[in-house]
């Protein structure tokens, strides 16, 4: 498997001979041959065979050495053969990249398998190419002491800026700012959550006509995701009927069936003919109470798609009536975007995607907001792999504990896929908080049913 990898490296004329070879050694030991196809990301190796993404994490970790033990049994090679096919395969994707013009597309794919890569490593995604790991090792990621991050800096020294170098390389050959400085070929381009997060990376290096585009493409995008996020919020359940509330009444709000059971009696049987002396109408109007909804959002480099949904989805639910709506992005900094929460698009451009992860900063600017806990929703946004987790947890418990309404959430993205510290997963769990994780759907569902 080795020698495979090693052969598309640097020697194709033995690439056909090994590929068959390695095809048999796959299927030998039970794995799927997708995972020897150089066209498929681990992403969508993972999605057909979800039993594998166990596999891949921590799968580049070293071992602790143990003593040897001469009762141990033979060596496990099958799982040897196995752990080589699957890190030939996360190495391959990354370091093997495509030649020539790069699309948005294979960049997505790319920053997928890189994210694989870092997790592979013990890593989340994002935190190597992010710079998080320092000089000195990789930051605890949070596992509550019970995992062990190995040391980057001694094992693989240059794994991170390498990581770094080869995502600019592939962005540099997107020759993005060439094609926004020219509004013909701007307009080209389609927007997806990969395109926008280049753009929002790079939009302090972009000037005049560039800028001008990028934004435009940003609030294009913006406008697209608000469109089906508001028709879902719209769909979700409401408030109860307010009866204390006298109907409308207007012909749209006519109860036809009841206003015809109701005058049976007037019922002529020779004239064949209902004659109606009262009308009845249905309520319309529902309870709404003033409600609070404090919306926490990791910015992190791994957390970008749940950033620009939660961004657009705070501004929808900002427009409804009665609902205070305040927004706080944080990464090792915390910032309250609420001034701009109306505007999605204007509060994209003041985020700084990536950076590291430090939850205590932002709950620092949340805990003031909480004046009236009963009236009071806190959604936490985050894969909630946090440098200091021992502390943020219990802020977040003395919330729930308050009587506001806390929501933890692994993800708000249009697929439901979802990374979260196992840590933080079982004690939300224990708390009666359990994690939200799955397709935004879920969440808007959450906060309509509160705050209406």
């Amino acid at each position: 498997m080795y020698w495979r990898l090693l052969a598309r490296l640097f020697d194709h004329e033995e690439q056909a001979s090994l590929e068959s070879a390695s095809l048999a050694v796959v299927e030998d030991i039970g794995l799927p041959a997708k995972l020897l196809d150089p066209q498929a990301s681990v992403d969508s190796v993972v999605q057909r065979h979800p039993e594998l993404a166990a596999d891949f994490e921590g799968l580049m970790v070293p071992e602790e050495p143990e003593e040897e033990d001469e009762d141990a049994g033979p060596r496990d090679r099958a799982a040897e053969v196995r752990r080589a096919a699957l890190v030939s395969k996360v190495l391959l994707n990354v370091f093997h990249t495509p030649p020539g013009t790069v699309t948005a597309g294979q960049l997505s794919r790319w920053q997928s398998d890189a994210g694989w890569l870092e997790r592979a490593l013990g890593c989340k995604p994002g935190e190597l190419r992010g710079g998080r790991a320092g000089g000195t090792g990789v930051a605890p990621t949070g596992t509550g002491g019970g995992g062990r991050t190995p040391d980057l800096s001694r094992l693989i020294p240059s794994i991170g800026p390498e990581l770094g170098s080869i995502e600019a390389g592939l962005v540099k050959r997107m020759r993005l700012r060439e094609v926004l400085a020219d509004p013909r070929l701007a307009a080209q381009l389609t927007p997806s959550m990969s395109l926008i997060e280049q753009l929002l990376r790079d939009k302090d290096n972009l000037s005049g006509v560039a800028l001008a585009n990028a934004k435009a493409l940003i609030r294009r995008f913006v406008d697209e995701v608000a469109e089906v996020l508001r028709t879902q919020v719209e769909k979700s359940t409401v408030g109860a009927l307010d009866r204390s509330v006298p109907p409308k009444r207007v012909f749209r709000n006519l109860d036809l069936d009841r206003t015809i059971w109701k005058n049976l009696t007037n019922w002529s049987p020779e004239e064949e003919r209902l004659y109606v002396d009262r009308l009845f109408y249905r309520h319309t109007v529902r309870r709404t109470t003033p409600q609070r909804l404090i919306v926490v959002v990791d910015q992190s480099g791994s957390m970008v798609d749940s950033m620009v949904n939660c961004t657009i989805l705070a501004s929808i639910f900002a427009g409804l009536p009665k609902v205070d709506v305040h927004l706080i992005a944080y990464d090792t900094q915390a910032l309250d975007l609420t001034p701009w929460v109306h505007d999605p698009f204007e509060t994209l451009l003041r985020t700084n995607l990536g950076g590291g992860t430090d939850g205590t900063v932002a709950m620092a600017l949340a805990q003031p907001k909480i004046a009236e806990p009963r009236n009071t929703v806190v959604v936490w946004i985050s894969d909630f792999y946090e440098w200091q987790t021992e502390p943020l947890f219990e802020s977040m418990a003395a919330i729930h504990r308050s009587g506001a309404k806390f929501i933890p959430v692994g993800s708000v993205t249009s697929s439901g896929r979802a990374s979260v510290n196992p840590w933080f997963r079982e004690r939300f769990k224990d708390q009666g908080t359990p994690v939200l994780s799955g397709h935004i759907r879920k969440l808007v569902h959450e906060l309509k049913t509160f705050l209406t």
